[in-house]
């Protein structure tokens, strides 16, 4: 009996050491929550934590932009340029900065006009997107004549003049690459026919506007300020160098 307890004694501390293991061993991959969760967006593929320097973060719930439908990511992109824009001096105005969020349907009022200086979204309206960026969502753009797609990043508006389409707005692309044949495209704020509610019309590339606001609109944006057209597009996003400077 003695010898029997004396293997049997080793045997069941092997047992205990083994079970206590067991409970306390987790894959290495797997997450463990200690705390309250981190707010990251997922961006086509891209983890993009809310940019922590923002000076204008406080626009962004006083302005109640998430109820009219603006994506925190892309207001905070557009205060990232818009910001790098004014240091460089390449803004003559920043009294208003105009984002398009091309993340949105066609169908909602995805263009803010928001005055940065009342802190307030002056106006919330349709815009359209180019014929060949896609239907009802815009998913392909281009910098390309001809391509009739929109382009993405960021723009200062320039002077006014009647064309085809009554008064419009010149453009003036400032990124390399995606936006800066703007001029040579031809590619203005306009007013059109085909934009606004019930209507769902495309453009050849141009921001085009619901006909009856396009006068208040270019005269309020007109003469250096920022434009930014946004897609949570990971070509763009990663690349761009007004972005990642």
């Amino acid at each position: 009996m003695r010898i029997l307890l004396k293997h049997l004694v080793p045997l069941s501390v092997y047992c205990l050491f083994f079970a206590w293991l067991g409970l306390s061993w987790k894959p290495a991959n797997e997450k463990i929550h200690t705390g309250s969760p981190v707010s990251i967006h997922t961006i086509s593929g891209i983890e993009s934590s809310e940019f922590p320097d923002n000076p204008y973060a406080s626009l962004y719930e006083a302005a109640d932009l998430k109820t009219l439908g603006l994506s925190r990511a892309a207001f905070d992109y557009a205060c990232k340029g818009y910001t790098e824009l004014m240091e460089k001096k390449q803004v003559r105005r920043d009294d208003y900065l105009t984002i398009c969020d091309f993340s949105q349907s066609a169908r909602r009022k995805r263009m803010y006009v928001i005055d940065m200086q009342e802190q307030r979204v002056l106006i919330n309206t349709y815009v359209a997107h180019g014929r060949n960026s896609g239907s009802e969502y815009a998913t392909r753009f281009s910098n390309r004549a001809e391509s009739h797609q929109s382009s993405l990043g960021f723009y200062v508006t320039r002077n006014t003049y009647y064309g085809e389409h009554g008064l419009s707005l010149r453009v003036t692309g400032m990124e390399p690459g995606f936006n800066d044949l703007a001029m040579q495209r031809a590619i203005v704020v306009h007013g059109a026919s085909y934009i606004g509610a019930g209507s769902m019309g495309r453009s050849y590339g141009c921001p085009a506007v619901p006909q009856k606001e396009s006068r208040r609109i270019i005269q309020t944006i007109q003469g250096g300020t920022c434009l930014f057209i946004y897609h949570p597009s990971k070509q763009y996003l990663t690349t761009s160098k007004i972005l990642n400077d």
